[in-house]
């Protein structure tokens, strides 16, 4: 499933394995585990999220819904907690993508700040359009919230069009290109090194973050506080 290791105080998370690292029951449960002992690690400075093998992540596991919608629902309710994570995260995150990524594990990739990505092979794909299934409401409000040139999302979306790391760079989907797959995770590490250096507060950057999408905040439940609360929340850390 996946493995957090730390690296000083980089934790990195690696989705294991030569499979697809599709998103069923388990892999949902494996992340989210992981992602709570990031949480609870008060000395943890930034996530670095990988993977191995050719997927990244391949989207959500359609066989083990056996064509069942309910199933299939049910994959959708358990992944939205994994948005959540992410976007609470109480520090950095930067997701390593050695790997295709498609439908669901484009949300994955995009719930992270940073995205580095191999420039000799993989692609983003929404592969939704192609297999007949719409979006679940939270994947467009994630779309919506980080793709914000002209276009992009129209031609992922609307067109299932397949984005390779070059062109995602040009279309805001990927922050840096490596020219392979070896480049990617140690660069990644590095930048978070960096961001670790800056010892900031976890708890205000995650306040940042989630300030900077409450669209998407509300999207995948999480809670939203008055203008009465951040105003004394403003206050209580001068």
């Amino acid at each position: 499933m996946c493995t957090l290791e730390r690296r000083g105080r980089v934790l990195i998370l690696t989705l294991t394995g030569s499979g697809e690292h599709r998103l069923g029951p388990d892999m949902i449960s494996s992340l989210r585990s992981a992602l709570a002992t990031a949480r609870s690690d008060p000395t943890a400075g930034a996530l670095v999220v990988t993977n191995e093998g050719r997927f990244f992540c391949n989207g959500f596991d359609l066989a083990w819904t056996g064509k069942s919608k309910a199933k299939l629902m049910t994959l959708v309710s358990l992944a939205k907690p994994v948005i959540a994570d992410l976007v609470s995260l109480p520090m950095p995150t930067i997701a390593a993508v050695t790997g295709h990524v498609a439908a669901a594990g484009v949300m994955l990739a995009l719930a992270h700040d940073y995205v580095y990505m191999r420039g000799d092979r993989g692609v983003f794909y929404c592969s939704e359009l192609d297999v007949g299934l719409p979006f679940p409401p939270y994947f467009m409000v994630l779309m919506r919230s980080k793709l914000t040139k002209p276009g992009t999302l129209r031609d992922l979306a609307l067109g299932a069009k397949k984005i390779n790391a070059i062109e995602g760079k040009e279309r805001g989907l990927v922050d840096k290109v490596f020219e392979s797959a070896s480049d990617v995770l140690p660069e990644a590490v590095k930048m978070a090194e960096q961001l670790t250096a800056r010892n900031w507060n976890g708890g205000v950057y995650a306040s940042i973050r989630m300030s900077m999408y409450p669209d998407l905040c509300r999207s995948v439940g999480l809670p939203q506080e008055s203008d009465e609360e951040v105003e004394k929340h403003f206050v209580s850390r001068l």
